[in-house]
């Protein structure tokens, strides 16, 4: 039904289009799919020490209010990850700030964490509890400052009703965010970030959403860092500031992030590299460009352990994880493993 109506739909402005998906979703518009696939055992898994039904989760920036987890959970995705999350609401920035690549199946937004803050966002959590594994990404204020005590601020506001929180030092559209992966300062932040959690006696699992963007001598700090503070998971990556060389789109030179599918490749490369270092101590979690089976068995074969999505959802529609569980199933057998875990890194198999 959506491939018939996209067309309409894609005549929308983007950002007026994804919060019609929101009311949609919170009146139960979308229509129930029979998920063949729910429960196979080929899927199952965990992450974080609870059993999920399959590694496919929204990512953040879909549901930053956290209004429709539970909506997203019935769509069938294994967990869901909401946010951005700011300690103060805020706009963002100006309109229009989010445009459609059509003819390269991606999105640039420079959206700059707009959301209703921790406070509201903390509230209807508590008054409409989680009914699969849902994780918080937080961020600062834009005009915070003292944004390592922004990301405290959202420790102390999440920890307790989460399965997990983001840190998010990686979106391209609030300044100087990206600071945060040079060495000394992500080595305060999550030094800071651990004796909070001792603080508040927590256990919350910290997960970091990284830019695509790092120069390779990063990396290894990154993952040494990363490795050091036992941080429980690493999402690779958030949107790219950069590779527009190659995209068709006329609007491709728009100010913000890039995702969708030209960021697959960048995304699979740079998980291939995190695994190679991390050697399995920390989960990595791939987005960028996952809208089919296929593009789902390049991030686990390059090391992911968990794929998330949220532009393949744009252009594929709602019944984008029942359609990746059912390619991805066919190919699984087709190897004849049993479980997707068995290709897991498998590309780097013979290098470790």
């Amino acid at each position: 039904m959506f491939s018939k109506i996209r067309s309409l739909i894609f005549k929308v402005d983007p950002e007026i289009a994804h919060d019609l998906a929101i009311k949609s979703l919170k009146l139960n518009l979308t229509p129930n799919f029979f998920d063949e696939n729910k429960d196979s055992p080929i899927f199952q898994t965990d992450l974080f020490g609870k059993k999920i039904d399959n590694p496919i989760g929204m990512a953040a920036g879909f549901d930053k209010n956290a209004e429709v987890y539970n909506s997203l959970f019935k769509l069938g995705f294994g967990f869901v990850e909401v946010g951005t999350v700011t300690p103060l609401k805020q706009y963002g920035n100006q309109k229009p700030r989010v445009f459609r690549l059509v003819k390269d199946q991606a999105l640039i937004n420079r959206l700059g964490f707009n959301n209703f803050g921790a406070d509201d966002v903390n509230a209807r959590i508590r008054s409409n509890p989680s009914k699969g594994l849902l994780g918080i990404n937080i961020g600062p204020n834009k005009d915070s400052e003292n944004r390592l005590n922004d990301y405290l601020i959202g420790i102390k506001k999440f920890h307790d009703i989460a399965d997990y929180i983001t840190i998010n030092i990686s979106s391209p559209n609030t300044e100087n965010l990206r600071s945060f992966h040079d060495d000394s300062k992500f080595n305060e932040l999550l030094e800071t970030l651990e004796a909070e959690k001792i603080k508040l006696k927590s256990k919350i699992p910290i997960v970091v959403k990284i830019s695509p963007d790092i120069p390779d001598e990063q990396i290894e700090s990154i993952s040494k860092t990363l490795i050091k503070y036992k941080v429980r998971a690493i999402i690779v990556s958030n949107t790219t500031a950069s590779n527009r060389e190659k995209l068709e789109d006329v609007t491709k030179h728009q100010k913000g992030g890039l995702s969708g599918k030209p960021l697959e490749d960048i995304s699979n490369k740079l998980i291939g590299k995190f695994y190679k270092l991390l050697k399995g101590k920390i989960e990595i979690i791939g987005v960028g460009g996952v809208d089919s089976g296929e593009s789902a068995y390049r991030k686990f074969v390059a090391g992911a352990s968990f794929v998330q999505l949220y532009t393949g959802m744009v252009f594929q529609g709602p019944s984008v994880v029942r359609k990746i569980k059912k390619e991805l199933k066919k190919i699984l057998i087709n190897e004849g493993v049993k479980s997707f875990k068995e290709i897991i890194g498998r590309n780097h198999t013979n290098q470790l």
